[in-house]
């Protein structure tokens, strides 16, 4: 049966094999239409794993199509499927919403050059072998030989225009000229004269991203263009952080955000190429071009029929194939199209036209905002109709990861969740750390304090060369180590402060809020430590988070029987205590027992390692961060600063933290991560990078 079945297969891919092949490379550029969006934010990951693989299989798959026209002899016994060959020239270029997957594909755009000429001249081949077997320069077939060029044609410059996108997305290629700062200058002054006829605050808020982005684009790559003083940028800025309105810092953040989603378009789309002239000849003449194709298909009549195989059945699967990939191809080129003239690039390329009169008339932005008003319409209500899972909005989702070292630890007193991490490391392949990192961390909203107080810091305070705020001493230690330290110091001083300021007082409430945003603040920058080392300053030192855990592991196991009572107890039933933890959700709704096992674990270190008895150097880290809680807790403050307490001093700590990790991360570190939603230091920095242009003339003098 296994034997029959497999020759089964065999005749069925040897007698529709290329058939198969052109139409899944259409389907993988749909799917690839469908989800390069998910990308903007944080997504499932397996919607993640679906757009990785379609964009693998995308370029293979039309590689190994094309390579089997012009190779094989299909085209012998398919007449017609040479026909398909320049669309699939047409599949690697790819929809306008994904160029590149990863940041290092920008880098490879040599390699695909070399594709693109080996695939032309396979293509070429493939047409040749079709003009030469099929005899179609003969009288009556002419219209069909021209349906060929024409796809060629347009397969040829769409592929040209996917390499040329790649080449211009490189890092060392993004910079802003003082042509696209004048022009961006320009932009920002008719939004000031005329924002009232911008109905919407977010469409607002995005044009004034537009208008702000050469500010992105020069910080990513550490690119410096001074602004003239008065400039319309620098007095936009300064308006939006001088305004007394608390509210106005968080418009300032999501002009911010937008701008980062900018940047996204610019590194991982075809955004770069799309909104100039030649960008825009190319849609609009894609679309007339395949119409045109098509219609001389259907009037080739005969001739189309005489290039098809004898078997009636081949002849028609032949010919449905040809028209699903017609069909969509003028789909997939026309909603290009309209998205390319309805994007919120597209003012910005009209504004910057040399039509003055035009300008005055106003009437290029008139049917540019009627046009804009229609899509947007129409993509709300698809949002709408799919429960937001459509959704195209700009805006950062706000959410930051939590890792929170000593829950993690004392999690691993029960012996189900200690044999499951063992078991994930024994598989490796990296599952270990994925399983720890998915199963310990979560995610929260960032409180409005945090934005506002780093807005207010950065405002009010100069950065030094080191990145820095003049107030903030991290000299002598590694920052991952002072992290790690601080980390658990924190959360050993909130266990001993919490009886102050769990009063119902408007004092007291005031410090609940500064607790939330102090281990909001912690715990994320140990997220980053442990998940994404990269995005935090100076080089990655795993072995020291390694030994961290090992010492606490060693802590745990000898106060076993005290931490099983916090940590849950034995399980009643091993199976659903397993069940449970297999299926545990990345946001589990368990912030009590988190903080209860926290705390437990702090009570034994503030026990266990007195400031006044003899430093242990065999747990350096563990005791280094209990004296630093013992000496904060008893600091005596002066009068002028009697207001101070612990809980001000570690908020004010964790922000000048943020704002070092955030302006001394490696800039190519936060542009990668614009491809998996984005990261709340990667806002910070560019808030950095808008705050300092307000400042440069001031540091001068």
């Amino acid at each position: 049966m296994a034997m029959d079945f497999f020759h089964y297969l065999m005749d069925v891919w040897k007698k529709w094999g290329i058939q198969i092949l052109v139409t899944w490379s259409l389907m993988l550029q749909v799917i690839l239409l469908l989800l390069a969006g998910t990308r903007r934010r944080h997504a499932p990951a397996m919607l993640r794993f679906l757009l990785w693989l379609a964009y693998l299989l995308a370029d293979s798959t039309a590689i190994y199509a094309l390579g089997h026209l012009s190779l094989g002899s299909v085209a012998s016994d398919h007449r017609l499927a040479s026909f398909w060959a320049p669309f699939l020239l047409l599949h690697l270029s790819g929809p306008d919403n994904i160029t590149a997957y990863a940041l290092q594909d920008s880098e490879l755009w040599l390699r695909h050059l070399q594709i693109l000429l080996l695939q032309l001249l396979g293509a070429s081949y493939v047409l040749y072998k079709h003009i030469i077997i099929g005899d179609v320069t003969t009288r009556g077939h002419e219209p069909f030989l021209l349906a060929n060029v024409l796809m060629f044609v347009v397969g040829l410059f769409k592929y040209g225009e996917r390499i040329h996108a790649l080449r211009c997305n490189k890092l060392s290629n993004i910079w802003s000229s003082p042509k696209e700062v004048y022009r961006n200058n320009q932009l920002l002054q008719y939004l000031q004269d005329r924002d009232h006829r911008i109905r919407e605050e977010e469409e607002l808020s995005l044009q004034y991203a537009h208008s702000l982005h050469h500010i992105c684009k020069r910080g990513i790559v550490d690119f410096v263009i001074e602004e003239p003083e008065g400039s319309n940028t620098k007095i936009l800025i300064e308006k939006m952080l001088n305004e007394k309105d608390r509210k106005t810092h968080i418009k300032m953040w999501k002009v911010i955000e937008m701008e980062l989603s900018l940047m996204y378009d610019i590194l991982y789309t075809k955004a770069g190429v799309i909104h100039s002239w030649f960008g825009y000849s190319i849609r609009v003449l894609s679309p007339v071009t395949i119409f045109a194709s098509f219609l001389l298909f259907i009037l080739s009549g005969r001739g189309g029929s005489s290039c098809c195989s004898k078997a009636g059945q081949q002849h028609g699967i032949d010919i449905a194939v040809t028209y699903v990939l017609l069909v969509g191809a003028f789909l997939m080129e026309t909603t290009s199209l309209i998205n390319a003239l309805a994007s919120s690039w597209a003012l910005g390329f009209l504004y910057g036209m040399p039509w003055s009169w035009l300008e005055n008339m106003a009437f290029h932005v008139r049917w540019w905002h009627r046009l804009r008003r229609s899509v947007l319409a129409l993509r709300r209500s698809v949002e709408a109709k799919t429960r937001g899972f459509w959704g195209r909005s700009r805006k950062w989702s706000g959410n930051i990861g939590q890792f929170n070292l000593l829950y993690f630890r004392a999690a691993q007193v029960n012996r189900t969740n200690y044999w499951l991490g063992k078991c994930a490391m024994k598989l490796g392949f990296g599952i270990g750390n994925w399983w720890n990192n998915t199963c310990y961390s979560w995610t929260i909203m960032i409180p409005d304090k945090v934005k506002t107080r780093s807005v207010g810091l950065v405002s009010k305070r100069h950065l030094n060369t080191m990145g820095l705020l003049s107030t903030g001493d991290l000299h002598g230690v590694d920052f991952h180590e002072s992290i790690i330290i601080w980390h658990i110091a924190t959360d050993l001083i909130l266990l001993e402060r919490k009886r102050n300021y769990s009063g119902g007082n408007s004092k007291n409430d005031k410090e609940v809020e500064r607790v939330r945003s102090i281990r909001a603040l912690s715990n994320y920058l140990m997220f980053l430590v442990v998940t994404r080392p990269d995005m935090v300053p100076g080089l990655p030192q795993n072995w020291l988070y390694q030994q961290t855990c090992n010492n606490l592991d060693e802590i745990c196991e000898d106060r076993r029987y005290q931490l099983l009572s916090s940590a849950g107890g034995k399980a009643n039933n091993i199976i659903f205590r397993v069940l449970r933890q297999l299926f545990r959700g990345h946001n589990d709704n368990t912030a009590s027992v988190r903080l209860n096992q926290t705390n437990e674990l702090a009570k034994i270190l503030l026990e266990k390692y007195n400031p006044t008895e003899e430093f242990d150097r065999s747990v350096p880290r563990l005791t280094y961060a209990c004296n630093v809680a013992h000496k904060v807790l008893n600091w005596e403050y002066p009068d002028d600063l009697k207001d101070t307490g612990p809980v001000k001093v570690l908020h004010d700590l964790w922000m000048d933290f943020l704002i070092y990790a955030a302006n001394r991360c490696n800039r190519k570190s936060h542009a990668e991560m614009l491809n998996v939603g984005g990261e709340f230091t990667t806002v910070v920095w560019l808030m950095i990078e808008h705050i300092y242009q307000t400042k440069r003339d001031k540091n001068k003098s």
